[in-house]
Order: structure tokens, then sequence, then C-alpha cells
């Protein structure tokens, strides 16, 4: 295989694995998330030392490719958890980050203290809460506490770390390559880290709700197929409420940024708003109409498929009723119909599951977090 032939495969070996991975954080939520993140962390390396391309626009790729992981985590919190505090907690995160994120790229993404001052949080913050679920329940710890994690990772973790790579610019790899004693102090810090936590924290824990738990519990008995879901959707019974406003501002957001990332994209911010708003009204008006009549895809894939052939047609049509915009509905429209398409058709499908896991039943009395076994009993 010649050497140009193999840089292709690599490349499109490493991009077809930060495009399918994510999807994995759905069933495996945890492991699939920290495999994203040690994608995102090696994939240049991995180009720069296997491979001679020229990687002169990957980065801004490789920013998009962060966008649709972590908008795909964030649909998955619908589907896998339990705590509403810790999900509203979650959604406030997520999408902070988002209008900052919208903010530096609309501002020529040259502003780079508005990353430290719009910290990606929401990450760190759903592994905490993955970590915490593989043993505990999470509905058994309070508002106030879920509260408190975040503010510990937005202090404590993030903001030094946006600090590291937005102010200062320096990359792990090659400061652990370039700084002789850097390696070393990194693994004596964590070591310490792991002595505190075995010593300090490990005794105070309370007594784990059930076994090591890695995989997503599967979906409630009441929504775990098509017609059941469908029943839900019309009992929820509207197209313009909340849900369709989380949409379309979550698809509009992830869209306007690619947008502004990609070099390849044209289209003004605001024709990339409106298209993405009429997409997510139309398919929710769609979705509600089939659900009605008894209709629906039993498989998330199938249903993707379904609902990326209605919106291909849609700008198709586009295309042709609006012939002054022809170019954006050919190009954008295209770019951005196929990440449109999976948020919605996923946000719908697992929307009502989180209404379900958050009202089912009566959760335990709130408790401010992993305690002494002592302290659990006397509740």
């Amino acid at each position: 295989m010649g050497g140009d032939s193999l840089d292709q495969v690599i490349f499109w070996g490493v991009v077809a694995a930060r495009l399918l991975v994510p999807l994995l954080v759905f069933k495996y939520p945890l492991p699939a998330i920290v495999a994203c993140m040690l994608l995102d962390g090696v994939d240049q390396t991995v180009f720069q030392t296997f491979t001679s391309l020229d990687l002169s626009h990957y980065q801004s790729y490789d920013k998009a490719l962060d966008i649709y992981y972590l908008a795909l985590a964030y649909v998955a919190t619908m589907r896998n958890w339990t705590s509403r505090p810790a999900f509203e907690v979650a959604r406030f995160l997520f999408f902070y980050r988002l209008v900052g994120t919208t903010i530096f790229e609309l501002t020529g993404g040259t502003h780079r203290w508005l990353l430290l001052v719009f910290p990606n949080t929401f990450e760190y913050f759903f592994i905490f809460y993955e970590i915490v679920r593989t043993r505990w329940d999470p509905k058994r710890f309070s508002p106030r506490w879920w509260i408190a994690a975040a503010a510990v990772i937005w202090i404590v973790v993030k903001l030094p770390q946006e600090a590291w790579i937005h102010v200062f610019k320096l990359d792990l790899t090659d400061t652990m390559r370039d700084v002789a004693w850097f390696t070393p102090a990194l693994v004596l810090a964590v070591l310490a880290l792991a002595a505190v936590f075995w010593f300090a924290v490990r005794p105070r824990l309370a007594p784990p709700d059930h076994a090591w738990q890695l995989a997503a519990d599967p979906l409630p008995a009441a929504l775990d197929d098509e017609r059941e879901r469908a029943a839900a959707r019309v009992a929820h019974g509207k197209v313009f409420d909340r849900w369709l406003l989380e949409k379309v501002v979550l698809v509009a957001l992830v869209s306007v940024i690619i947008a502004n990332i990609v070099p390849s994209v044209t289209a003004t911010p605001l024709e990339i708003a409106l298209s993405c708003a009429v997409l997510v009204v139309v398919n929710s008006f769609l979705g509600l109409w089939t659900a009605r009549r008894g209709g629906g895809v039993e498989s998330a894939a199938a249903a993707f498929f379904v609902l990326s052939g209605i919106n291909i047609g849609l700008v198709l049509v586009a295309s042709f009723v609006l012939p002054t915009n022809e170019q954006f509905f050919l190009t954008a429209g295209f770019f951005f119909v196929f990440l449109l398409t999976l948020i919605v058709s996923l946000y719908d499908r697992y929307r009502p599951v989180l209404d379900v896991r958050t009202q089912d039943g009566r959760p335990p009395a709130p408790v401010r977090g992993p305690i002494p076994t002592g302290e659990v009993e006397s509740l």
C-alpha cells in the first residue's frame, strides 16, 4: 500500500472512530465519553506520527467533532439519568458552554478568554455522574450536592485546564515531550491523588447501592417499544412547546458553531439558525402526526434514516423554491442535515424517557454525597 493510500486509511479511520464512538454513549456512557476524550487527545499525534498529511485545517474539524460528541452526550442524559436535579445542572452547564462557544466563534475566534469564562464543565460533570452511577443510586443525592459537585469541577478542574489550553496555549503531549520534569511531576500528582482517594475518601464512602454497573439501564418498560413511545408523544400532545424550543436552540447553536468552524461553509449564522428552526418545526410536526396515527419506527437507526430522507427532500424542495439561496441549500443544507436529523431523532426518542425515569417512585431522602456508613444508617 502506497504512502498516500496509507495516510488516507489512517485519516479516515480516525475520523470514523470520532463519528461512531460517540454513539456508544447511549449504552455505555462512561467508557464512551472517556474514549471520546482520548480520541480527541491523540488524533493529531497519530496523524503527525504515522502520516505526512497537511493538518492545517484539521483543527477546525477537530473542534466541530468535539461539539458533535458533547451534543450526543447531552441527549444521552435524557435516556439514562435518573436524578432530575443532576440533569438540570448538566443542562445548564451544556447550554452555558454552547452560548459561550457561539459568542467566541461569532466574534472571530480570537477572544480566547471567553472559553475561560464559559468553560466546558459539562463534560467532566457528565463523567462524575456516571462514576457515581457505577456504584450508587444518583437519586439519593440532593440538588445542593449536585450543584456543589459542579462548582468544584468548574473551579478546581476546568478553570485551570481552560487556562492551560486557551490562555497559555499549552499542549499536554508537547509539554510532556519538551519539559523533562513535567512527566515525573504529573505521575507523582496522579499517585498523590490516588493515595488521597484510597486512604482518606474511600473509607468514608457510603456502602454501594449495587454491583459495578457500566452499561446503561434498559429503557423503562413504559417506553420500550414504538407504540408506547408514540402514545407518550400523543399524550404530550404539542408541537410548539418547551421541547420544541430546546430542540431549536440546541440544533441552531450547534450548527452555527460548526458553520463558523468549518472553512467551507459560507452561509450566514442567521441563515443557518432559521433553516434549522424550520426543519426542526417540520420534523416535530411530522413526528406528532405520525404518532397520532399509531405509526413510527422501532429501530433508532431506521428512524434516523427515514427522517434523513425526509429532510433531504425538504432541502431539495427549498433549493428550487428559493433559487436565490440555491448555493446555501445545496451545500450547507446537506452538510448539516445529518447532524440535525441525528439530534432531533434521538431527542424525540429519549426526551420522554427522562420524565419517566425521574418521576418513577419516590427517591430516598436526599443526602450530601457518599458519606460514612454511620451517617447513612442514621438517616
